[in-house]
């Protein structure tokens, strides 16, 4: 069985097979078919992390370590000293693993610094990858014991930092959106300015005509799961039950996804994607709002998962019975004045410098206008020289032609002359010449 709840945060515990209650099989393949696509821990390293647990899940061993340790031996390293002891195979492959997953950053250190201009001639990798602390950038070729540990502190703190970050993009995403709300009204007259304030407040009060939304976690918002979505009779609602019905990959724990599954007709009641009037954005904020609260209220141990232990104990607070009516998001703003006029300061800042980058680019695009031009005045010129010369070399043939056509007769003239004059010269003497006279003579 696959350790979803593992590589969520690479130290939950193990898979603990339940006994599965009587359920249609094929539609429970169905649900877990669509879990599985929605699996994401939202990590830059999501992928890595997911492929070394399915790998180490492989390993007989480390599968058995697993299922016996707690959280407290794997966020402290105890766990990933059983590294050593698992197969050959096992080993090899997370080797592969960490060869693919250095060889992934280097190109995305390649692309930044492309990106950048940064030109780097002699570029120390191991350096740079010193910035991903998931993995142990010093043995670049093995997955070690350090590997696993890196892999689950790592994990551990960014998962932790990972909601808070969401809050933040959105808190930016509310603060955009008025400000383009401001922005669009200045562009207006006066009286239409009006008439679309008007219209914007009509929209706010319509969103917030929506029937009552129960606290997520408590006894009525449960029910209604039962009641609606898992189509049972009401008066027979059973936590344990229920648990088991909501945990789909059967894991015995609910992680953030199930628990989210469970906020859809909360939701509903509050957000249509057909409604102008409501926003997709804050449903999702709306989502991991009540996430955060039955984690912050059910999970004792805060691994991110809820155990049944944990979620029968929850059952028996005052508050499952109690719980006050949910506020919504629109019950309170997403962000003060302050962070408003800062954001704004913000954008104006950035403008500013966009506009000196574009002013910039004009310019550089003026001169190469003119580069342009003088280019092409240069290329129109030496494109008139070849045709001056394409037509001085017809000309010169020609020429040739006219003298050879003079000097001819001559040149046959001349032949002719000097064939006579050799016609008429004594034919020559091939009889060796006589001895001369009155040599003296020698004794």
């Amino acid at each position: 069985m696959m350790l979803k709840g593992a590589w969520l945060l690479l130290l939950l515990v193990v898979s603990v097979l339940s006994v599965p209650i009587d359920r249609n099989e094929v539609h429970q393949e169905g649900k877990d078919g669509v879990q599985d696509e929605n699996m994401d821990t939202g990590l830059y390293y999501d992928r890595y992390l997911r492929e070394v647990i399915e790998v180490l899940e492989t390993d007989p061993h480390f599968r058995e370590k697993l299922q016996t340790a707690n959280t407290e031996d794997i966020k402290n390293g105890r766990l990933s000293k059983e590294l050593d002891l698992v197969s050959h195979n096992v080993r090899t492959r997370l080797d592969e693993l960490k060869r693919q997953e250095v060889s992934r950053l280097r190109m995305l250190l390649k692309a930044k610094l492309d990106s950048t201009n940064t030109q780097s001639l002699q570029m120390d990798h191991a350096s740079l990858l010193k910035q991903f602390e998931h993995l142990d950038p010093q043995n670049q070729n093995a997955f070690e014991a350090k590997d696993l540990e890196l892999l689950i502190s790592t994990a551990t703190k960014d998962l932790e930092n990972y909601d808070a970050e969401r809050h933040e993009e959105f808190k930016r995403y509310e603060m955009l959106k008025e400000h383009e709300r401001r922005e669009y009204l200045k562009g207006l007259d006066q009286e239409k300015r009006e008439k679309e304030e008007q219209r914007m407040q009509e929209l706010k009060d319509k969103h917030r005509q929506h029937p009552k939304v129960n606290a997520p976690g408590s006894v009525a918002q449960l029910r209604e799961v039962w009641e609606e979505t898992d189509q049972l009779d009401p008066k027979e609602f059973n936590p344990k039950t229920f648990f088991k019905l909501h945990d789909t990959n059967e894991d015995g724990v609910l992680d953030e996804q199930e628990l989210e599954a469970l906020f859809t007709k909360e939701l509903e009641k509050v957000y249509d994607p057909k409604n102008e009037e409501d926003d997709m954005m804050e449903m999702e904020e709306e989502r991991l709002r009540m996430r955060e609260h039955v984690m912050k209220n059910v999970d004792a141990n805060k691994d991110r998962l809820v155990s049944l232990e944990e979620f029968l104990k929850s059952t028996e607070k005052k508050e499952f019975n109690t719980a006050k009516e949910w506020e919504t998001l629109d019950a309170k703003p997403a962000y003060t004045d302050e962070e408003l006029q800062r954001f704004e300061a913000e954008l104006r800042d950035k403008e500013e410098e966009l506009k000196k980058k574009v002013d910039m680019l004009n310019q550089e695009q003026e001169l190469l206008k003119e580069r342009g031009k003088a280019l092409e005045a240069q290329r129109k010129e030496y494109q008139q020289a070849v045709l001056e010369m394409a037509h001085r070399q017809r000309e010169q043939p020609a020429a040739h032609d006219g003298e050879a056509l003079q000097l001819q007769p001559a040149k046959q003239e001349d032949k002719a002359g000097k064939v006579a004059v050799e016609e008429n010269a004594p034919a020559p003497n091939h009889l060796p010449a006589e001895p001369p006279q009155n040599l003296p003579t020698h004794t």
